[in-house]
């Protein structure tokens, strides 16, 4: 998977909450990545868009909530993210965008 458009697939947005601030001290990066994509892919598409060494990739799906909005039921969407270990010395600023 070479293709940058492809790649821009697999990685959404990168993730600013508090709790991903407090991973990128650790010298981990949290995305929002595709629901179908694997580690593999998400390690290839950051270390690709980004310059970087990723040591480890973890992932976690997050189920929508279900939620009604002027009597009408509907589920919010389900969110798959990743978070991206980097090796030593190397960072990423997600502050800039993609």
């Amino acid at each position: 998977m070479t293709d940058k458009a492809a790649l821009y697939d697999v990685i959404r947005k990168p993730i600013i909450t508090e709790k991903a601030t407090m991973a990128s001290e650790a010298g981990a990066v949290v995305f929002e990545v595709a629901i179908d994509s694997n580690k593999p892919q998400i390690k290839e598409a950051v270390e690709t868009l980004f310059g970087v060494k990723v040591k480890a990739v973890n992932t976690t799906i997050t189920k929508g909530k279900v939620k009604r909005f002027r009597g009408q039921l509907g589920k919010r969407k389900d969110v798959k993210k990743a978070y991206v270990t980097l090796e030593e010395g190397n960072t990423i600023d997600v502050s800039t965008g993609l």
